[in-house]
């Protein structure tokens, strides 16, 4: 029996459940495969090349501006998504599928939950109030609470758009491999955590840079 590789192999285990990032694989040996696929690859990564680079363009500066032009790509197919239905803008569908797939929550917590600030989402719930797809219900738990609920019109005007959205949200993954989607999730799953335990303290604009630059 190869001993020495059975040590090798118990110190990797030990590397998995010691590492920093370790917390994003599921403890299992599917969790331990991926994170050895991911932090033990031998194919190194070639480093792309963008434009300006030659010049000292940096790779932040081209990650910040790939993902306002994916953003403005994805609400490009969201106005076509909505075309001809009595949708205003991409985030009250948006709104009404956390409903749909979270149940009943207050205001700030699906305000919090699209990552909005208030007077933004006061306004987007006013108008799906307005529309008759979300009413106020009193909290079981707080009686001085209000709760946002999806109405059945909700839910019919939802469903009614739904074909549309998926094509919609397809569009935005473009010609994107399917391992190639899964590495993209992480990713961004990993900018999300970082960033919304930031953006959750609600600094002040003025203060904002210089309070969170320890986080770099």
């Amino acid at each position: 029996m190869n001993y020495m590789l059975i040590k090798e192999v118990i110190d990797l285990i030990c590397d998995f459940e010691t590492s920093s990032d370790s917390s994003r694989y599921k403890k299992n040996i599917e969790g331990f495969k991926d994170w050895i696929a991911v932090s033990h690859s031998v194919a190194e990564l070639e480093e792309p090349q963008w434009e300006a680079k030659e010049k000292g363009r940096s790779a932040e500066s081209v990650i910040n501006t790939l993902l306002v032009h994916l953003n403005r790509y994805a609400r490009t197919y969201s106005k076509a998504a909505m075309y001809g239905s009595d949708f205003s803008t991409q985030e009250e569908f948006i709104y009404l599928i956390n409903l749909k797939a979270f149940g009943a929550m207050s205001k700030m917590e699906l305000i919090k939950k699209n990552i909005q600030d208030k007077p933004v989402g006061m306004q987007i719930i006013n108008r799906l109030i307005k529309q008759e797809w979300v009413v106020q219900t009193d909290s079981h738990t707080d009686k001085r609470s209000k709760l946002i609920e999806i109405t059945p019109k909700g839910s019919e005007a939802l469903e009614a758009q739904m074909a549309q959205i998926r094509k919609a949200t397809k569009m935005v993954t473009g010609n994107l491999t399917e391992h190639e989607k899964m590495e993209l999730i992480r990713l961004l799953t990993k900018l999300d955590h970082f960033h919304k335990p930031i953006f959750m303290k609600n600094h002040n604009p003025e203060d904002l840079l210089r309070e969170t630059g320890s986080h770099l």
